[in-house]
């Protein structure tokens, strides 16, 4: 049997690097992407391989997909996980801003999808893909703007993605994190959950697992909440 290869976007430090490690106890092989040199630490202590890059440069995703095939011939998962887009005031956030929280939330995800379904297509036994967004995608929060806008267009896609592509085995899911230890918090934020804490990295990490893994080959198109209990919609 073939071993299944999990790609990670944003798989330097915080979440997506607690991902690459559950992952990895998993037995998948790595390729990580981050903009700084953390994803390639983190390749090199997991044995996988890492392109520094940026999720909304087409360039440097494609650089990542591109060695990933060199390396290991297959892509089973694929995990997107991208960093915070500007904040503002709701009106007072420029164009220019809101372009750029385009450029760096949905965008990616629709241009990986067209990265990563040909082969996962091509190589039979279908795949998953997991696109880490947010809470704030079911309940718009005024803190995170631009987050919520464009983050409830990525359940969206994910929606229609998993319609037209359920017949080839390929799977999309959202996880919804709440907040979390891998940022730096005030006590608020933690007092806003049910448990009156924030989330831990490795907490998010296997329910992410869980998703990018043959546990859930029924579950598709869905976007699972994993904020203890922040959110009130049903």
């Amino acid at each position: 049997m073939k071993e299944k290869v999990c790609v990670i976007v944003g798989g330097g430090k915080g979440m997506g690097a607690a991902v690459a490690r559950e992952m990895n106890k998993r037995r998948y092989r790595l390729a990580l992407m981050s903009p700084s040199e953390n994803c390639e630490k983190l390749a090199n202590e997991l044995d996988g391989i890492a392109v520094r890059g940026k999720a909304e440069n087409a360039a440097d995703t494609q650089a990542l997909f591109d060695a990933t095939m060199e390396k290991y011939g297959r892509i089973d998962s694929l995990l997107i996980h991208v960093g915070g887009p500007p904040k503002g005031d709701l009106l007072d956030i420029a164009d220019e801003d809101w372009i750029k929280a385009n450029e760096m939330v949905l965008l990616p995800v629709i241009r990986m999808s067209k990265l990563v379904t040909p082969i996962m297509k091509d190589q039979g036994g279908g795949g998953s893909i997991v696109n880490i967004t947010t809470f704030s995608a079911f309940e718009p929060s005024l803190t995170f703007p631009t987050s919520s806008v464009y983050r409830v267009g990525v359940s969206s896609f994910t929606k229609l993605y998993s319609d037209r592509y359920g017949s080839n085995n390929i799977r999309m899911n959202c996880l919804l994190p709440g907040f979390t230890d891998s940022l730096d918090l005030p006590q608020k934020f933690a007092d806003m959950s049910t448990f009156k804490r924030l989330a831990s990295a490795e907490e998010q990490a296997r329910a992410a697992a869980f998703l990018l893994s043959d546990d859930s080959t029924y579950i598709t198109g869905q976007s699972i909440r994993s904020d203890g209990g922040v959110t009130r919609h049903m």
